[in-house]
């Protein structure tokens, strides 16, 4: 990988949850080509597994554990086994989340609903709380456990990983959207309550990425963007889709304590001008 930053993370323990996904995996590769002891957090083990493999192979430090967000208990024995491998975390990026289908409309207006369909007035209590406890209790509760050890040293960083939903909300999707602006209103929460700690804490909020989990959603079988991709394109300046190694610089900068020393409490838009583009 051709880092956008040359920093030297040696010697930093980095921690990072959902990192069997897309935008965490490819921070993983980032940090440990950058010289840090990876533990490389997911619910999907085989995912974080292969990583660390890949990086090992490559000479790097990355350890794969398989970590639930929502169980605390669960985050205390991979915190436990952390400390063991690699020693004290010193950055945290949480970066576990997602959407699910119970908690999302099928269309984007209520007007436009039809029968059979799922309208707003449909939406499950379950999946929306599901949603909200994944992106909300999934950031706050690996804080909770690994932010102890940045506490002890009086230093540290948290990366916390929004989206432009938190800045406006998508049609179809309230409950992934809200949630989201929770977290970005928690990672100014955080930076507040552990600035005398020496503990920073900021977010990225990525753009649109083309992944295998919304690939359908964005693209036609033969390659021809859906109206719904068009619409995102239309609102996007730059007119393009956002890669996932174009979040690494972002993240490498805000967690690097002698570049970002002064930066707490940011969301940082990474996005192609979509939040900046007003549609007139």
């Amino acid at each position: 990988m051709n880092l956008p930053l040359n920093v030297d993370y040696g010697g930093k323990v980095v921690v990072i949850t959902g990192a069997g996904g897309l935008i965490c995996g490819a921070m993983a590769r980032a940090f440990a080509q950058s010289g840090a002891k990876v533990a490389a957090l997911d619910l999907n083990e085989e995912a974080v597994k292969n990583l660390a493999d890949e990086l090992k192979s490559a000479g790097y430090c990355c350890e794969g554990y398989r970590a639930d967000v929502l169980d605390p208990e669960a985050l205390e024995q991979v915190h436990a086994q952390v400390l063991a491998d690699l020693g004290p975390c010193d950055i945290l990026i949480n970066g576990a989340g997602g959407n699910n289908p119970r908690a999302t409309t099928d269309n984007e207006y209520q007007h436009e609903a039809k029968e059979g369909g799922k309208s707003f007035f449909d939406l499950q209590a379950e999946g929306v709380d599901f949603v909200f406890k994944l992106n909300f209790q999934g950031t706050l509760l690996p804080t909770q456990t690994f932010a102890k050890d940045m506490v002890a040293k009086k230093k540290g960083c948290i990366l916390n990983v929004s989206s432009m939903n938190a800045y406006t909300p998508l049609t179809k999707i309230p409950a992934y959207s809200a949630a989201k602006a929770g977290v970005s209103n928690f990672t100014q929460w955080l930076a507040s309550h552990f600035a005398g700690t020496g503990i920073r804490c900021n977010a990225i909020a990525p753009g649109f990425l083309v992944s295998a989990q919304n690939r359908s959603l964005l693209f036609h079988e033969d390659g021809t963007p859906t109206p719904r991709s068009a619409k995102i394109l239309n609102g996007t300046p730059m007119n393009r889709f956002v890669d996932a190694e174009e979040l690494l610089g972002g993240a490498l900068f805000l967690c690097d304590d002698r570049s970002a020393s002064a930066i707490t409490g940011v969301v940082l838009p990474i996005d192609c001008g979509f939040a900046a583009y007003s549609g007139v």
